[in-house]
């Protein structure tokens, strides 16, 4: 259920902006023709990210970029060649990531839409949830304290936060002990709130499509997982048993070992093979396990994966030496473009980290503390 336009606090609105326009800088999306006009030049801000186009568009022989930007490897060799400095800056705490010009826009945006929504200005706007400040709107608590408030009563509970996060969620259980039990229990949550799948064990699959046949959640399972070492032809066979069990996503694992070797044909043929056995019923996610590889094998593992046909390309599998990073999702949201979804998985543990993960370019988030994120903690 969407918020309604009373919902929407001002602080609320200008960072949704704020968000979205600093999602579009993360992309390289800004600032090109109109916009450039209209946020004036930013070249002399740290860029997120530095490509081969930015190193020719550069004034003099330094470039800040901020600490962690993604920078491709071919971008790095370009900047050694022409003697640019790409100088790296640390912005102070509490600084906004976007130049003055941004938040003028984002402010002004906001306030627009504010009007157009409510007819009121984003400092007018309202709360209608009256009793869930706290877990809401905490810097009110502050505005109360400060007016001379001893004490504040609230709603002590923490309602799911209705901020469309939830049908980005795959509500994951891939634990070796899970029971039917927690199976269970996982789908009524997932159709509780709303998530876009249940993601289990390829054994549950059939007992989970049964569960949620009257829900709008799909069930997602998982094939040559999680070390993706399989021969193409066992990984195909689960995919095609999984989808006749009544899955109707997949997450592969790309075979690392392949990628690494530089068999790249290989590579597309293991995912080829998976998303033909899984089409058209299934959706065909790919987990690149981006802990193991390199930012050349990143954008490689991508290239491969939009070649063979996949809908997703997927971090982790949460089992391996590390999870989604920002940067990661940031590069592979770059590489595949608009057109495939990225999912971020690993180590998701919270609301703030999988609304970095959104802000990066993830358009799933695989999390086993689903419950938990939607309630904003």
């Amino acid at each position: 259920m969407a918020k309604t336009p009373a919902s929407f606090t001002a602080a609320e609105l200008r960072d949704l902006v704020s968000q979205s326009l600093w999602r579009l800088r993360t992309q390289g999306e800004l600032p090109t023709g109109e916009t450039r006009a209209l946020l004036g030049d930013s070249s002399a801000l740290p860029r997120t990210s530095v490509t081969l186009d930015d190193l020719e568009t550069i004034e003099g022989r330094k470039l800040p970029v901020t600490e962690g930007a993604i920078i491709t490897p071919a971008a790095r060799d370009r900047a050694r060649e022409l003697g640019i400095d790409l100088v790296t800056t640390t912005p102070m705490a509490g600084e906004s990531k976007l130049s003055p010009a941004e938040e003028s826009l984002v402010a002004s945006l906001a306030d627009q839409l504010a009007r157009d929504l409510s007819g009121s200005s984003a400092d007018e706007l309202t709360c209608s949830c009256r009793t869930e400040c706290l877990t809401k709107c905490p810097q009110r608590i502050v505005l109360i304290a400060e007016a001379g408030a001893d004490r504040i009563g609230i709603n002590g509970s923490a309602p799911p936060l209705d901020d469309g996060i939830a049908p980005l969620i795959d509500h994951t259980l891939l634990r070796a002990d899970a029971t039917e039990a927690q199976i269970k229990q996982l789908c009524r949550e997932a159709a509780e709130y709303g998530f876009a799948s249940v993601c289990i064990h390829p054994y549950y699959v059939p007992l989970a499509a049964d569960l949620l046949r009257e829900a709008e959640v799909d069930v997602c399972t998982v094939v040559g997982f999680p070390l993706g070492a399989n021969r193409t032809e066992t990984k195909a066979a689960e995919a095609a048993q999984a989808v006749a069990d009544g899955a109707t996503e997949i997450d592969m694992v790309i075979n690392v070992g392949a990628l690494k070797s530089a068999r790249y044909d290989w590579a597309r043929h293991d995912i080829e093979c998976v998303v033909q056995a899984s089409h058209p019923d299934a959706i065909v996610k790919v987990i690149l396990e981006t802990a193991l590889l390199t930012d050349d094998e990143k954008i490689i593992a991508c290239e491969l994966t939009r070649d063979a046909g996949a809908e997703f390309v997927k971090t982790s599998t949460g089992f391996g030496p590390g999870g989604a990073t920002t940067d990661d999702v940031a590069l592979m949201r770059r590489t595949v473009g608009s057109g495939m979804g990225v999912k971020a998985s690993g180590g998701i543990g919270d609301r703030q980290k999988a609304a970095e993960m959104i802000a990066a370019g993830a358009t799933r988030i695989g999390a086993s503390a689903g419950v938990r994120i939607v309630r904003g903690l």
